[in-house]
């Protein structure tokens, strides 16, 4: 069984530019070509390279989805991510945290995932992670950006970029409120 139960078909894995404004602002999207069941398959995605801040950042998503299923699997996912730094126990309460009350976060990221279909992303399965102009303030270390279909703002994802030259999962920000799912609002 699959991260997400009627989820079962993925589109072939791409890393596709999109325009988005002047100023070197840019988006891509990250899309996977399969989702993954074990951490051992996680490992071998060609986002885990993580030769770019922007695979990192849509690998983090992706390693959050497990949580519901998995909890053990998605903290080792998250401490691939974050290479050299694992987490630590305050992280790992504060995620356990974050999934008390809502699964459905960590899925409002995929592209399509919105309250009015209780976050089912569309196929291909696709997150967009994009920079700013101040994304790269500071040497080392990318700022970037994912919006979620029940936000309306992007939330961030700091990563920094090792000596190996790969781009690890510093601090996140996706694992905040969002608007509940519509099966779940008796208002909606």
């Amino acid at each position: 069984m699959g991260i997400f139960d009627n989820l079962k078909n993925a589109a072939n894995g791409a890393v596709n530019a999109v325009p988005n404004g002047q100023g070197g602002n840019r988006s891509f999207n990250i899309v996977f070509s399969t989702l993954p069941d074990t951490l051992e398959q996680f490992m071998a995605l060609p986002q885990a390279a993580m030769a770019t801040p922007f695979d990192t950042a849509a690998l983090t998503v992706l390693a959050f989805c497990f949580y519901p299923q998995s909890k053990d699997t998605c903290l080792a996912m998250v401490d691939f991510l974050k290479g050299p730094k694992p987490l630590t126990p305050y992280e790992k309460s504060f995620i356990a945290d974050r999934f008390r009350d809502s699964d459905y976060v960590p899925r409002s990221y995929f592209n399509g995932a919105t309250p009015q279909n209780d976050y089912q992303p569309s196929q291909p399965y696709t997150v967009t992670v994009s920079e700013n102009p101040y994304s790269y303030q500071n040497e080392g270390y990318a700022k970037l950006f994912i919006r979620s279909g029940g936000a309306d703002s992007p939330r961030e994802v700091l990563l920094r970029k090792a000596k190996d030259g790969k781009w690890y999962l510093w601090e996140q920000f996706i694992l905040v409120g969002i608007r509940a799912p519509e099966s779940s609002n008796p208002w909606a």
